[in-house]
C-alpha cells in the first residue's frame, strides 16, 4: 500500500544538476517504489530525477552499457542483447529481475539506481551490477564527481558509500564482463520469497573467476581468482570475505547457517559449471 508522506511540502523538477541538491530533509525521487511505501520521517522536500531526462541506457565506444540511476527495471529489460555478450548475460539480467519477487507493474517504475541505493541485501540490482563490475558514476555536492564499485558503494543494510549531498548518477558495466561466461543461482525459503542467497559466478575471457555474493550478507561479497579455482580454494576465499565483513545475515527470510550452506553449494554449482570449455 502506498502511504502519504505528510511532512513533505514541496516536489521540484530537476532540469539541470544544480537543481539536484540533496540533504537529510530534501531526498532524491526517481521511481518511489520504496520511498512510497513507509513513512518517511523528517522527510520536507522531494527532487524528481525522472525529469532530468538522462538516457536510460547506452552503449560506451568500448563496449560497455551505461545504466542511468533513473533506468527502470523494463527499460533494463527491454534494451536489446547485442551478439558480442558472453552466454548468460541476457538471461541474467531477467533473472535477477525477477529476484525481486515484484510483478512487471513494478519494473516499469522501479529504478535500477533506487534499488541499488535502497541497499537491501536482497537488492536484485546490487546483485546484478556488483557481479558483472559496474562502477557508480557519483555526483558530489560541490559540482565534482567521483567513481566507486558497486561492490564498495553498498556497504550495509541500508547504508551506502554515499556522503553528505551526494547522488547516483549511472552505473557503468565494462565489456570484458559483458563478454564473459555467468552462472546464477538464487535460494529463497519460499517459491515467491525474498531472497535467502544469490551467487553470481563469471569466468572472463583470460580465463579469470568471479564470484559474487549478496542476500546471504549485508553487502555484496567479491572473490576473484586469475584461473578456475579449486572447491577448497572458492569456498577459503567466501568464509575469509565474509568473516571479514559482518558474517552471515539473519532475518526472516533465512537464518545465517541455512544462508551459509545455500551459498557455498551454489558456489560449486557455478564453478564446475563453467569449468567446462563451453556453456552447458
Amino acid at each position: 500500500m502506498n502511504m502519504d508522506l505528510i511532512e513533505v511540502r514541496a516536489l521540484r523538477a530537476a532540469r539541470t544538476r544544480d537543481d539536484v541538491r540533496v540533504n537529510e530533509h530534501v531526498r532524491p525521487l526517481a521511481g518511489g517504489t520504496w520511498l512510497y511505501s513507509e513513512p518517511q520521517p523528517g522527510l520536507e522536500e522531494l527532487i524528481d530525477l525522472m525529469t532530468l531526462g538522462w538516457t536510460p541506457l547506452e552503449a560506451d565506444a568500448s563496449g560497455g552499457l551505461q545504466i542511468a540511476a533513473t533506468c527502470t527495471i523494463a527499460q533494463l529489460l527491454a534494451h536489446p542483447t547485442d551478439p558480442v555478450w558472453g552466454p548468460g548475460v541476457a538471461s541474467l539480467f531477467r533473472r535477477a529481475a525477477e529476484s525481486l519477487v515484484a510483478s512487471w507493474k513494478i519494473w516499469n517504475a522501479a529504478t535500477v539506481g533506487g534499488n541499488v541505493c535502497m541497499a537491501l541485501p536482497a537488492g536484485a540490482m546490487t546483485s546484478l551490477t556488483a557481479a558483472l563490475d559496474g562502477e557508480a558514476l557519483i555526483w558530489q555536492a560541490d559540482g565534482g564527481e567521483r567513481r566507486l564499485p558497486v561492490s564498495e558503494l553498498v556497504t550495509g543494510v541500508r547504508t551506502t558509500a554515499l556522503g553528505s549531498g551526494e547522488v547516483l548518477r549511472r552505473i557503468d558495466l565494462p565489456a570484458h564482463a559483458l563478454r564473459a561466461r555467468v552462472g546464477f543461482r538464487r535460494a529463497a525459503l519460499a517459491p515467491l520469497g525474498r531472497s535467502g542467497a544469490i551467487v553470481i559466478a563469471r569466468r572472463d575471457a583470460a580465463g579469470s573467476f568471479v564470484a559474487t555474493v549478496t542476500a546471504a550478507t549485508t553487502r555484496p561479497h567479491r572473490v576473484w581468482f586469475a584461473a578456475l579455482p579449486t572447491a577448497d580454494e572458492l569456498r577459503a576465499a567466501i568464509e575469509a570475505s565474509v568473516a571479514a565483513g559482518d558474517g552471515w545475515y539473519d532475518d526472516a527470510h533465512g537464518a545465517p547457517d541455512w544462508r551459509r550452506a545455500r551459498t557455498l553449494a551454489m558456489a560449486e554449482e557455478l564453478r564446475l559449471e563453467l569449468a567446462t570449455e563451453e556453456q552447458p
